[in-house]
Order: C-alpha cells, then sequence, then structure tokens
C-alpha cells in the first residue's frame, strides 16, 4: 500500500482540490481518509467534496461541530479526539493501493489532546507503509517562508516529500506568483498546478482535466531515517 499524506502550509491553500486532483490521478483502487474535519455544523466536508469531484470514495473519521483547530474544537464541544497512533493504526490496516491521507490546516495544527499531529502521523504510517507527503503551497507573497518551514520540518523526520503543489493558481498571475513559480523550486519539486476555480467543475471536466495539472519531476526526495 502508498500512503500519500496532503498537508497544506495553511488553511485555504486549496488542499481539498488537490487531494481531489492526487486520487482522479490515482492507478488501481485508491481512498481518500479525512482523519479529522471540523466545521460540521456549517456543513463542511471535505470528503464529500472530493467525492462529488472525483468518484473516489473518501471517508471522514472525527468530525466537529466548529471550524477550528481540531483540538480546540475537541475542547469546546466536550468530546475527546482519537489519539493520532489510532488513526495509524487504522490506516495501516486499509487495503487499497493508494490511500490518500488529508490533514486539517497545516502539518503541526494539533489533532488530538496530546499534542499528535498530521506530522506525528505521517512518521507513524512511515514505519509501516511507502509514504510521500505532498505540499500545499499558495502561489503569493509569503509562500515562500511557509513552504520552507513546512518542508524542513518533513525533513527534520527523515519523510519523503514527493513535491510541492499550488493549490490555486489565479488566471492573471502577477510579479510576486511568478517569481515565486521558479523560487518555490528551489525548495522543493514543483508536482502540480492547480488554476483557481478548478474546484467549481463538474466530475467529468474535472477527472478530465486533473492529468494536466501535474507535471514532470524529480523523484520524490528521500531522506534516510
Amino acid at each position: 500500500m502508498k500512503v500519500l499524506v496532503v498537508t497544506g502550509t495553511s488553511t485555504g491553500v486549496g488542499k481539498t482540490v488537490a487531494t481531489a486532483a492526487l486520487a482522479a490521478t490515482a492507478t488501481g483502487s485508491a481512498l481518500v481518509v479525512k482523519p479529522v474535519q471540523t466545521g460540521a455544523l456549517s456543513g463542511d466536508s471535505d470528503a464529500r467534496e472530493v467525492a462529488r469531484l472525483t468518484g473516489v470514495e473518501a471517508e471522514e473519521w472525527t468530525t466537529l461541530e466548529e471550524p477550528l483547530a481540531p483540538d480546540t474544537a475537541a475542547r469546546r464541544q466536550g468530546v475527546d479526539l482519537p489519539a493520532v497512533a489510532s488513526y495509524a493504526a487504522r490506516i495501516a490496516g486499509l487495503t487499497q493501493d493508494t490511500v490518500i491521507v488529508e490533514g486539517a490546516g497545516g502539518l503541526l495544527v494539533r489533532l488530538d489532546a496530546g499534542g499528535g499531529t498530521l506530522l506525528d502521523l505521517a512518521s507513524l504510517l512511515d514505519a509501516v507503509a511507502e509514504v510521500e507527503v505532498v505540499v500545499v503551497v499558495a502561489a503569493g507573497l509569503g509562500t515562500l517562508n511557509h513552504t520552507e518551514l513546512t518542508v524542513d520540518a518533513l525533513r527534520a523526520r527523515g519523510l519523503t516529500v514527493r513535491g510541492l503543489v499550488i493549490g490555486a493558481w489565479p488566471a492573471e498571475p502577477g510579479l510576486a506568483e511568478q517569481s515565486n513559480l521558479d523560487d518555490l523550486q528551489r525548495i522543493g519539486p514543483l508536482f502540480a498546478v492547480i488554476p483557481d476555480g478548478a474546484g467549481a467543475l463538474d466530475r467529468d471536466a474535472f477527472v478530465a482535466a486533473a492529468p494536466g495539472w501535474f507535471r514532470e519531476c524529480p523523484e520524490a526526495e528521500v531522506h534516510e531515517h
């Protein structure tokens, strides 16, 4: 089993659309897992959005009412979150060829009351499966610093960085966006560039367009444990 862990440099960078694009282009059987979904009261559901765009099966395992960091939302709601280790064990028991795990917010957002993060989840999975991490980034100002911090944290854990995905490339990019297109590639391989508004496509159009958003890039950066 191959596990793709999808994280973002922040919230709102296009992580769910990027997850859908990865699902639409996966070979063999695929499953998308959202370990923790917040904002349920407002109708937010990344898993439903991925399924709508791709037809690929997608699951949410823990849902929380308010659109906050998971540990904060759980504390306010008065519920106990499963430990990150329990998510890792559940994912390790899946049988699909590819499992795509979408995080909540950024890499170090707390997913449980013990301080467990998506970084911890990826590290646990890396001990039992082939794990690659995809980092979804913004196109504009500020993205270089955010991307560098995220990629450095992954490298420090010895995790494989599959590449960077620009989650929403504007129709009319400015100087900052055009410059970042080059500069981001000094941090990690640019894996895909997804046009802004791709999430508004219907399923047939999304699935047809998704392969064209991916780029040929060097092999994933593998760092020894």
